[in-house]
């Protein structure tokens, strides 16, 4: 057997050890009787009556032992789940005021944070307000003005739109003359061509030709050229303007010319 082995009986309980206390007690007594001569069966009864006193007493010994140790692993289960329970509500408890705590923190924050908010909008508006009041107020616009569409007058391409698109420009620039003087000159010198030219007479044996419709010579029509008209001699409305121009200068009006002017 090795140096730190134990033997079998060290491993019986304590129930078992009471049993064969008994036991052994049991043994002895009859042991006894069997030694001792004489009033050996005396003492036989005696001893077989102490066998059998002391076996109930030592069972029952064991009984109770067996009961008492019962007892305390009960109640030592009992207090282990009580022990058990106690903790659980203790961690349940400090959870539930952990998660209020978060909560209660949770909800301060954002009452923190919906109170600068609102203190931001109500400075802004603030501010908005001061810039409004330091700008003052936009001046009425004007009402818009009638859009007067300009009516282009349009002329016959012949003698008599040339006559009164020609009386028309001199009515602005207020050149006197009527359609008859102006139309009863025109047919005298060029019968209506406005490219008649004139090359017999003194002003054209003094290289100076008249041209147009009222056979005008180059230098009277520079002078008395109208603004707004061509500056070709050959053209009908600039040739007509710038004659009238002239006779009004000279004669008052073309209507008081009635033969070379």
């Amino acid at each position: 057997m090795p140096k730190h082995a134990h033997s079998g009986l060290s491993r019986l309980t304590r129930t078992h050890k009471l049993s064969v206390a008994g036991v052994a007690a049991a043994g002895a007594a009859a042991l006894a009787l069997s030694v001792v001569p004489g009033n050996a069966a005396d003492q036989g009864k005696t001893q077989a009556t102490a066998v059998e006193n002391a076996q109930p007493t030592a069972f029952s010994a064991v009984s109770t032992a067996g009961r008492t140790q019962q007892t305390t692993i009960a109640k030592q289960a009992d207090s282990s789940a009580a022990k058990g329970k106690a903790e659980a509500a203790a961690k349940q408890a400090a959870a539930k005021k952990a998660a209020a705590a978060k909560a209660a923190k949770a909800k301060a924050a954002a009452a923190a944070k919906a109170k600068a908010a609102k203190a931001r909008a109500e400075k802004a508006a603030a501010s908005r307000s001061a810039v409004r009041t330091a700008i003052p107020a936009a001046a009425p616009k004007p009402a818009a003005k009638p859009v007067v569409k300009r009516v282009v007058k349009t002329y016959p391409d012949n003698l008599d739109g040339w006559i009164r698109e020609s009386l028309d420009v001199m009515a602005k620039k207020g050149i006197p003359g009527s359609y008859n003087g102006i139309y009863r000159n025109i047919i005298r010198e060029s019968s209506g061509n406005p490219m008649a030219i004139n090359l017999w007479d003194i002003n054209a044996q003094n290289g100076i030709p008249s041209k147009g419709l009222l056979q005008v010579i180059d230098p009277t029509f520079r002078s008395y050229h109208v603004s707004g008209t061509s500056w070709n001699i050959y053209d009908p409305v600039a040739n007509i303007t710038a004659a009238c121009n002239y006779a009004a200068a000279k004669y008052g009006s073309m209507d008081n010319v009635n033969s070379a002017y």
